[in-house]
């Protein structure tokens, strides 16, 4: 299986990037990791919030296999504790999927057709994130994930 993490536009903070490297880096040990940047929509400016959360969705469902499970990355989404995520990444893979994508929207959310395609959606917590600190909360939880699976020390109880 592999696991892709799809944002909309390039992270331009240096630390942020070395950081989701680093777990980028652990987390080739485990499963095949992908992270796709589409980039950001031009002249959101001149575009309500439909109409920019619409050309997102574009782009997003543009960038998908017919066979992936779409999962978002939604404040709405079910919460669910490290322990509780690798038990989930577990059951996506003895599924037999071919590709698990998890993708992180624009700054209004998603939009109806993106809702419409996906299986489900994780909250990472009640509080809200910059969309540049999300991608490196997921890339740690989807290590610390493996982590536990194989029952390495990474994680504690």
């Amino acid at each position: 299986m592999t696991i892709k993490l799809l944002v909309l536009g390039k992270t331009d903070s240096a630390p942020l990037i070395q950081l989701i490297g680093e777990y980028q880096n652990r987390l080739k040990h485990y499963v095949r990791f992908e992270l796709d940047i589409v980039p950001d929509i031009k002249n959101t400016k001149n575009l309500s919030e439909k109409q920019q959360k619409d050309k997102e969705g574009e782009a997003i469902l543009n960038r998908l296999n017919p066979t992936d499970i779409l999962i978002l990355l939604d404040e709405k989404g079910k919460q669910k504790t490290s322990l509780e995520f690798s038990q989930y990444v577990q059951k996506k893979m003895n599924s037999g999927i071919k590709q698990l994508v998890l993708v992180v929207g624009g700054p209004y959310g998603f939009s109806d057709a993106v809702y419409q395609k996906s299986q489900g959606s994780l909250s990472l917590s009640k509080m809200t994130f910059s969309h540049q600190m999300v991608r490196l909360f997921v890339v740690e939880q989807l290590y610390r994930a493996f982590t536990i699976l194989k029952n390495e020390p990474y994680h504690h109880q």
